[in-house]
């Protein structure tokens, strides 16, 4: 019974600490936050901080990781190819799962999409859809007028497509909604793009 209240306890500081964290970044930018705000913040001392994190840096990265499995955790290849056949609706559903979380966790996504770190979102990404279809594509030769298209091109530009269509969502006005979303996205990465892949398209 007390290591399930350690446990607990554990767990309210490290999501005290993540908070604090993302309050200070949002009102004063990453770079000017210290370990000492973060503590003040958060309501600890700063050997509770690195009992918890070794430094600011492996705080970011520890959120940074939790971001890029929000967004990989429901990209599995068998869901939505089967063959050479891709499921739109499929993917439309799991897009829409994806920003539903981003909008229940805005300030966190906007903590790892401000500038460079965008970038290194959307390569990471990039590896990880590339290591997932990998199969898929070593039996897809694409080429568009008789010119071959790589398929690292092809990957570049649609996370280019899904991190740049996320990071205006999150930082613009828009009412849209996550499904309307999902579905824009769709069309701009499906219409005639998925074809040229050699794939056929479930509508």
């Amino acid at each position: 019974m007390r290591l399930k209240k350690t446990d607990l306890r554990v767990k309210r500081t490290h999501k005290m600490i993540i908070d604090a964290f993302f309050h200070l970044v949002e009102e004063k930018g990453y770079d000017a936050v210290t370990i000492q705000d973060i503590a003040d913040e958060a309501m600890i001392n700063r050997a509770t901080f690195y009992a918890h994190f070794k430094d600011k840096q492996d705080l970011y990265e520890q959120i940074f990781e939790f971001a890029v499995k929000a967004f990989t955790s429901v990209i599995d290849a068998e869901q939505i190819v089967i063959k050479n056949r891709i499921k739109v609706k499929q993917i439309e559903f799991l897009l829409t799962h994806i920003y539903v979380n981003v909008q229940e966790n805005k300030k966190f996504f906007l903590t790892i999409m401000d500038g460079s770190s965008n970038e290194l979102l959307r390569k990471k990404l990039a590896e990880i859809i590339y290591e997932k279809y990998a199969d898929i594509f070593s039996t897809l030769k694409i080429t568009e007028n008789d010119i071959e298209v790589p398929i690292d091109f092809i990957i570049e530009y649609m996370t280019s497509i899904f991190t740049g269509t996320l990071h205006w969502w999150i930082t613009s006005d828009t009412d849209m909604s996550p499904n309307h979303l999902a579905r824009l996205v769709i069309k701009l990465i499906g219409n005639g793009h998925l074809t040229v892949l050699g794939l056929e398209v479930d509508k």
